[in-house]
């Protein structure tokens, strides 16, 4: 590293502490300092580039300064740039709940804000608990997926199922239970894990508030994927049951899975869908919980009633943030951007055969514009998914395994000649092993 390179590192590690980061790596790892971004590359003080093939931990969906998004940004950035939102509105707010009700599916027709994915878990998790109490029952419990993961506050850390992130907090986590995720991507893996639903749900629906799902895809579950079936079936018992359906669309939303939203795929509505990650372009934070006008309802009252859903934030709907939502929602009207992402996922998958002959490969899954690697053979102490990401960087590819995973998930805008080297990369670093 150059001197720049070596002072930024230095002045970092005196202070600040990273996430999801044993700290102590980095007196062998090197952090890279990043001094500027274009479209899918991260550029480092010496100026050597990387392809950002997990856009930034899932949120750069259409790269790096995209000058569009910037431009909007820019021009909110003198009109507004904050005003609480209680008591008080502003029109970036306004037509951003507008367009999210337009593209969502039909019956989600009112928009809370928060301002991050474990935020907006959280809302869900106590607008649903608060409705049913609103309605006279006490339903204590949450449902999950087993191997799920939805974040990292209390809340959001209990409907999880990662021992990595949870185990530590178990004694401060809320009451939620767990049933069988499919364990792959068939109809048949998906109807098994129907019927463990329905078992669960026979003899505690009346004491579960909701089921939390990701949608198709299990993010930080090692990027498990299932049918949609499973979702189109449990939407149906779940209503039987008067137990709310949480679509957990902060990583599978806006374009991710091959549809706007995974929740598609199965033809459903869910009671409540969390939107964050992508839907500001990677620029602002910001999230959203969608929900129906029944819900809505059961809150709308006299103040003597107490039935209000006293929940927010500093930065609530931010202008600046809402802005650049917009512009990414612009951005999706003003070309064929699912269609394009269709083509470069097949493209994507028909590269990823080769990887079926290496004989430290377990399999091989892709959802819309996202893939991943399965390795075996492997103890979790060996670290492969460091030497992985190791690698990667020496050549010029951002890529962060999750353990044994090597996944793909780049910006849209990736070019078919980028695509080739972020494969060939990962393919020769599991050579490498």
């Amino acid at each position: 590293m150059n001197n720049n390179n070596t002072q930024i590192v230095t002045e970092d590690l005196n202070h600040i502490w990273h996430p999801c980061t044993q700290m102590k790596d980095h007196e062998t790892l090197p952090l890279i300092p990043i001094k500027r971004a274009k479209g899918v590359y991260l550029y480092d003080f010496e100026d050597n580039r990387y392809i950002d093939a997990i856009s930034s931990w899932w949120v750069n969906i259409f790269g790096h300064t995209n000058e569009y998004i910037s431009s909007k940004v820019k021009e909110q950035l003198d009109t507004l740039e904050h005003v609480l939102l209680a008591g008080f509105t502003h029109k970036p707010a306004v037509d951003l709940a507008n367009r999210l009700v337009e593209i969502t599916p039909k019956g989600l027709e009112k928009v809370f804000f928060a301002d991050n994915g474990s935020s907006a878990v959280e809302v869900a998790l106590k607008m649903s608990f608060h409705y049913h109490k609103n309605m006279g029952e006490n339903r204590p419990l949450f449902l999950s997926l087993s191997n799920s993961y939805h974040g990292e506050t209390i809340g959001a850390l209990s409907v999880g199922d990662v021992e990595l992130y949870k185990d530590t907090y178990a004694p401060l986590l809320i009451s939620c239970i767990q049933t069988p995720v499919p364990f792959d991507q068939t109809i048949e893996s998906a109807n098994i894990a129907i019927k463990e639903l329905k078992k669960i749900l026979e003899k505690r629906g009346s004491e579960i508030s909701a089921f939390i799902i990701e949608p198709l895809v299990q993010g930080a579950g090692y990027m498990n994927m299932y049918h949609p079936i499973y979702i189109t079936k449990a939407k149906d018992i779940c209503q039987r049951y008067g137990v709310h359906l949480i679509a957990d669309e902060i990583m599978t939303g806006f374009g991710r899975t091959g549809t706007m939203f995974a929740s598609e795929q199965a033809n459903i509505t869910p009671d409540f869908m969390t939107l964050s990650k992508g839907l500001t372009g990677g620029y602002l934070p910001l999230a959203v919980v969608m929900t129906n006008n029944t819900i809505y309802n059961a809150f709308y009252c006299d103040y003597s009633e107490y039935k209000a859903f006293l929940h927010s934030h500093s930065y609530t709907g931010n202008p600046l943030a809402c802005s650049s939502a917009l512009a990414t929602l612009d951005l999706f009207q003003q070309s064929d951007i699912i269609g394009e992402n269709r083509k470069k996922s097949a493209y994507i998958l028909e590269k990823l055969e080769k990887f079926k002959t290496l004989p430290n490969v377990k399999e091989v899954r892709q959802t819309g514009m996202i893939s991943a690697i399965e390795l075996k053979g492997y103890k979790a102490q060996e670290r492969i998914g460091l030497k992985v990401y190791q690698y990667g960087l020496d050549n010029g590819v951002l890529l962060r395994p999750l353990g044994h995973i090597i996944y793909f998930m780049p910006p849209f805008i990736i070019t078919y000649k980028q695509i080739d080297k972020m494969i060939d990369t990962a393919y020769n670093a599991i050579l490498q092993l």
